[in-house]
């Protein structure tokens, strides 16, 4: 019993994973937890008296945050949101809070207890299954159509050989080439969406090979058109992958960060195109549902005009995309192969900033077969 009542119940709560604030009558701060402070990344002492809504600022928001702070503090009736949107050092954070009275033995002079709960990571790992669910539906279908589709156009060009020998007229060829020339280009097309059946060959890789091998490739293509930067953090360790199929993704995003950038010109008036090759260590990334602790991370980014904002949640599906004269399969595959590699690809993308993410595991003892 002794023991109970000498446990210091400010260590506790300063323990808790909760963020934890609680509020004057006039909504201004009388204290807040650790885990408070390190969600708001401010200390106790500086938040102390400043009025609540300073620190818990939601923008845009229709929901009359003040008032029903009162409301709880003046009857008692606690209340919960969900999904809540506040704004730290200019970036928006999901939380859940509640917020309810405590008078600790002062009845005339109610605090609000608030209680933060992060659900960022818990929404991202979310809309991360859903999209794989999705995409893998999706490549489904694609092949089963691709597999429709080879089918009568051997048929076809085969039909058209046959014709063409059968007229034997000079003035014909040019119809009988334009249908091979088609159906060859729809064969391809559809080898295209089938995607490689050749299983990743996995070696232990420095992912600054394969993208040092890329801007190679872009500088000979662009011919010093763009200004290429690199930030490397050169102590990154090796991954187990396939080198060509990471030069086969690493190319595709850079291909198309470039003809972004080079099919509007009118764009950079201000400034000249840049692609910047970044690389990091990345701590504590959740892929297809698993934790994983340490990841390498490619950041590959341009200051073009930026995935469209009605293409942008599905910019990885395919057949979409943003060109008039793309087939919309590069991104898909891409993300297919890093999806066989136990990693992903993200993307995030406003006019004059697009930075496509690459996230490989580097810890785990094996990979997807």
């Amino acid at each position: 019993m002794d023991q109970t009542q000498s446990i210091d119940y400010r260590l506790l709560v300063d323990n808790l994973s909760t963020a934890i604030l609680l509020v004057d009558r006039d909504l201004n701060i009388f204290y807040l937890n650790s885990s408070c402070e390190a969600l708001f990344d401010i200390s106790l002492i500086r938040a102390s008296g400043q009025p609540v809504l300073n620190l818990l600022h939601m923008p845009d928001d229709e929901f009359n945050t003040q008032e029903a702070f009162l409301n709880t503090i003046k009857t008692g009736q606690p209340y919960t949101r969900r999904e809540a949107t506040i704004n730290v050092n200019f970036k928006d954070i999901h939380v859940d809070y509640t917020a309810s009275q405590l008078n600790a033995g002062k009845p005339y002079h109610p605090l609000l207890l608030i209680e933060l709960n992060p659900i960022d990571r818990m929404l991202k790992i979310s809309k991360e299954e859903n999209f794989i669910q999705q995409h893998q539906v999706a490549r489904q279908l694609i092949r089963g159509v691709a597999h429709e589709i080879k089918n009568p156009l051997a048929g076809i060009r085969g039909a058209t050989q046959l014709l063409a020998r059968s007229l034997n007229d000079p003035k014909y060829d040019e119809f009988t080439d334009i249908i091979i020339s088609e159906v060859d280009r729809l064969r391809n097309l559809a080898d295209t969406m089938l995607g490689s059946r050749q299983l990743p060959s996995y070696e232990l890789v420095n992912i600054h090979e394969p993208l040092e091998r890329v801007r190679s490739l872009i500088v000979n293509q662009t011919k010093n058109k763009i200004n290429i930067i690199r930030d490397y953090d050169l102590s990154l360790p090796e991954v187990m992958a396939d080198r060509d199929q990471l030069i086969q993704v690493m190319l595709n995003i850079c291909a198309n960060a470039v003809q972004a950038m080079t099919e509007h010109p009118d764009f950079f008036t201000e400034h000249r195109p840049e692609l910047i090759l970044r690389t990091r260590i990345q701590r504590l990334v959740t892929i297809n549902g698993v934790l994983n602790r340490s990841t390498v991370r490619v950041d590959i980014e341009d200051n073009g005009p930026g995935v469209p904002e009605d293409i942008l949640e599905s910019v990885f599906y395919p057949l979409v995309t943003g060109r008039a004269n793309g087939t919309g399969l590069g991104l898909s595959i891409a993300q297919n192969i890093m999806h066989q590699h136990n990693g992903m690809i993200e993307c995030q993308s406003i006019p004059g900033k697009t930075i496509f993410s690459l996230y490989l595991p580097w810890e785990a003892s094996h990979v997807a077969k």
